[in-house]
């Protein structure tokens, strides 16, 4: 009987990690899903696993209750929570980026009366890691946390035009360019044509191609090794932002970048 209970025993547990394991696989699924898509509802998550829609909401709970994932309570979808800003903030170097663009952000905000962010490159996306808003500012869209793609952008563009050509040939290739608007570049002919030119002005700027009514433009942060460490942008609403026109915008845009290199420890070399 003893000998039976311990098979019996065995078989228990081998099961239990085979379900913890395909519970840890389908929650990595969940949020490849809604960092692809940018927000979803529970039925397009779970036609897309081809599992019950019952299991995607267990699968949701747990993660909304780590703050991983976000119910949005208007429309009842699901995005990218602060929980995995948090996690991506473990790695060296990223809590002191925000830390010495924090004032910076704030001051251009101020200033511009427009949203800026902060983003890094992070797997095969643009992830903002901290934002600041002007007293004006229409939009009251928290991007913390959200991952963009790269070659829609501002942001996406500056730190791609930073990569080797052989490690953007590899993020493109497995991320493709799919159309986000009608203005999006989905060529690659085109955004490798833009990439060079951000390289040269020292900025890219996106209009309406992340999003319609959505104008945006970056700069690079560099860390002490001169190396793009990430991009600082300005976004507002394309009836009244035009990066290119407003006043003084770029120049100022590129001095807090250079300020904020500077707080990294880069020298300019």
């Amino acid at each position: 009987m003893a000998l039976n209970n311990d098979l019996e025993s065995d078989a228990d547990t081998e099961g239990a990690q085979h379900g913890g394991v395909q519970s840890v696989e389908r929650a990595l699924t969940v949020l490849e899903i809604l960092a692809r898509e940018g927000n979803a509802g529970v039925s397009e998550i779970a036609e897309e696993m081809g599992i019950h829609k019952s299991t995607v909401s267990r699968l949701m709970g747990s993660l909304v209750s780590r703050d991983i994932v976000h119910q949005n309570s208007e429309r009842g979808k699901y995005q990218l929570g602060f929980g995995i800003l948090r996690l991506a903030s473990t790695i060296p170097g990223r809590l002191s980026l925000v830390h010495e663009a924090r004032p910076v952000l704030e001051s251009l905000a101020l200033e511009f009366k427009e949203t800026v962010n902060l983003a890094v490159l992070r797997s095969n996306y643009a992830v903002n890691v901290d934002q600041a808003m002007g007293p004006s500012t229409l939009a009251t869209y928290d991007w913390v946390g959200s991952l963009t793609p790269l070659h829609a952008t501002s942001s996406g563009k500056v730190l791609l035009a930073a990569l080797s050509a052989d490690e953007r040939d590899r993020i493109l290739k497995e991320t493709g360019l799919p159309a986000r608007t009608s203005r999006t570049v989905t060529t690659r002919k085109e955004l490798d044509r833009q990439l060079l030119e951000a390289s040269r002005k020292g900025y890219a700027v996106v209009r309406e191609e992340f999003e319609i009514g959505l104008n945006a433009v970056a700069v690079p942060v560099f860390n002490h090794q001169g190396v793009v460490a990430g991009a600082l942008s300005i976004s507002g609403p394309a009836f009244r932002f035009d990066p290119e026109k407003a006043p003084g915008l770029l120049e100022t845009l590129k001095e807090a970048g250079l300020k904020v290199s500077a707080n990294m420890g880069y020298t300019g070399q």
